[in-house]
């Protein structure tokens, strides 16, 4: 077999995965989405359902896009602010989230409110998005990746777009979200800012 052929295969199996699971949790909620139910449900075994997510909650957190949100804030405007470059990147994810599978976006915002495993799982995976961005920052602004400043900025951001998120789901999800994430960016404007290194 391929390895391209073998790489097709695993991300089959990944979706088929992620689908069960966000299937089960839409249904019957998180705690009916067991690994048992899951493999079932995407025809696999439970051992394929762990080796792929080893923890159970990144079958509705995780989508692989990081590196993607990575090269997008590497092409912005070399000379624009990064909270901007940040504003137009996430921006752009939502947008394109909710155009392609706006129910399973939602899905995962109402678990994220609602699971208190999910919400925790969430701070987790939201710290490797942003060792990611925070290497795209730092090339941008002449940092180093650790650098105290880089990290409280992403941070910052991060934390923000997580709260917007419950926030928009704590709400039912009847506003809109585009509009959440552009009052969250202008609230930190006048606060974190991450100016090129001298």
């Amino acid at each position: 077999m391929s390895k391209g052929l073998r790489e097709r295969k695993k991300e089959r199996t990944r979706a088929a995965i992620r689908r069960a699971g966000r299937r089960i949790a839409a249904s019957h909620g998180w705690e009916a989405a067991t690994i048992e139910r899951i493999a079932t449900e995407a025809d696999v075994s439970p051992s394929t359902v762990v080796r792929y997510f080893p923890v159970r909650e990144d079958i509705v957190l995780t989508d692989d896009d990081d590196e993607h949100l990575e090269e997008q804030l590497r092409a912005r405007p070399a000379g624009e602010e990064p909270l901007e470059s940040l504003r137009a990147v996430l921006a752009g994810a939502f947008r394109a989230a909710l155009a392609t599978d706006p129910e399973e976006f939602r899905l995962r915002a109402r678990l994220m409110a609602d699971t208190p495993a999910v919400r925790a799982r969430l701070t987790e995976t939201t710290a490797e998005t942003g060792r990611r961005l925070a290497r795209a920052l730092a090339d941008r602004t002449g940092r180093a990746p650790d650098d105290l400043e880089v990290r409280v900025f992403t941070a910052a951001v991060l934390g923000a777009l997580r709260e917007t998120t419950l926030y928009w789901a704590e709400r039912g999800l009847t506003e809109d979200l585009l509009e959440l994430l552009h009052r969250t960016i202008d609230t930190l404007k006048g606060g974190p800012a991450l100016p090129a290194r001298p």
